[in-house]
């Protein structure tokens, strides 16, 4: 079967086609970071604009480098939420379109599944089940996955999201959107050790996360800085180790406990923050002790795309699962909400 896969969930225009017998053939992506950098964060109607006019000539350039015509596509998958509504809705009106002009089916997909599904892509993909830590700007979520759409809530924030917290941070000290890398970028060069923030609801049981309190620590830390006079880079750098550190060891705990109560050996990170490399460094060291494997997707899959988009689709549509000529989107959308395959 041959997907093609659509992404436009909020900042990110995806494309990919991808075929269940030889795999990715071929994926493009258009980033609106520069968009949107100036307002220090997505503007929801600009994005979507930015999506109706990068759409066609994404998947323009897909089918010319897969060397693929439109009538051998057999179906397309679209992102029908969690996101922006606006943005979904170029996504889906788009893949609906071509659908029916096609004569073929589409999908609408789980935006997190995509992200869930995405390190399956790899060579060497994780078996069912296990355990995924869904980390990124809008969610931060421990998962039990036994199979494609069975899915049980372990635990989830209760306020801002990693990656969200992340860039609430940058902000606060003067950095460029996206927060994520630049925090990422500045921690590589920190002092280990002079500061220190807590690492939020690990004093006691549970798999639920906070970070709102971990930026405020950051936040009233900066501020102390600057009216002592000290606002210089070497202290962002320093502030965002501390910072860093005190995610990636908070994450890496809650993993570890999620793991144990699952009585499982596997852990599968996806989305956003899944791409910095302490995070990784951290938790294959966790894994490591407990005699487990942690399995990841490349850098380029981490952040939104449509690789995951048309990979998630291909796996319902070949499951028999399809929908009606309908255009609709879900803004929020629970995953416990699927149907398995």
């Amino acid at each position: 079967m041959l997907v093609l896969g659509l992404e436009t969930s909020c900042d990110e225009t995806g494309v990919a086609l991808y075929d269940s017998e030889k795999g990715l053939l071929a994926d493009a992506l258009f980033s609106q970071i520069d968009l949107h950098r100036a307002y220090g964060g997505v503007v929801p109607e600009l994005a979507s604009r930015d999506h109706v006019k990068r759409m066609l000539p994404l998947i323009r350039q897909v089918l010319a480098e897969a060397g693929c015509v439109a009538t051998e596509i057999d179906a397309i998958a679209y992102t029908a939420g969690p996101g922006l509504v606006g943005a979904l809705l170029v996504g889906a009106s788009c893949a609906q379109a071509l659908a029916f002009a096609w004569g073929i089916p589409a999908l609408g997909v789980h935006h997190m599944e995509g992200h869930l599904l995405a390190p399956m892509l790899e060579e060497n993909p994780p078996q069912f089940p296990f355990v995924a830590l869904l980390v990124s700007g809008g969610h931060t979520q421990l998962v039990r996955v036994d199979g494609i759409g069975e899915y049980e809530l372990m635990g989830e924030t209760l306020d801002d999201a990693a990656g969200e917290a992340f860039d609430k941070t940058a902000k606060m000290m003067g950095l460029h959107y996206p927060g994520g890398p630049e925090i990422a970028r500045l921690a590589s060069q920190g002092v280990p050790g002079r500061f220190v923030f807590p690492r939020p609801m690990t004093d006691r049981p549970g798999l639920d996360f906070s970070f709102s309190g971990l930026k405020t620590s950051a936040l009233n830390t900066w501020q102390q800085r600057q009216s002592a006079g000290d606002d210089s880079e070497q202290t962002r750098c320093d502030i965002s180790l501390a910072f860093q550190h005190a995610v990636v060891e908070t994450l890496t705990i809650k993993c570890k406990r999620a793991l144990k109560q699952a009585g499982l050996k596997r852990l599968v990170i996806a989305g956003g923050v899944s791409a910095n490399k302490a995070l990784r460094v951290s938790l294959e060291k966790m894994l490591g002790e407990l005699h487990g494997n942690v399995f990841y997707a490349r850098p380029e899959f981490c952040t939104d795309n449509g690789a995951m988009i048309a990979f998630a689709g291909c796996q319902r549509l070949q499951a028999g699962q399809k929908e009606e000529l309908n255009i609709s989107v879900q803004a929020r959308w629970p995953m416990e909400q699927l149907s398995g395959l």
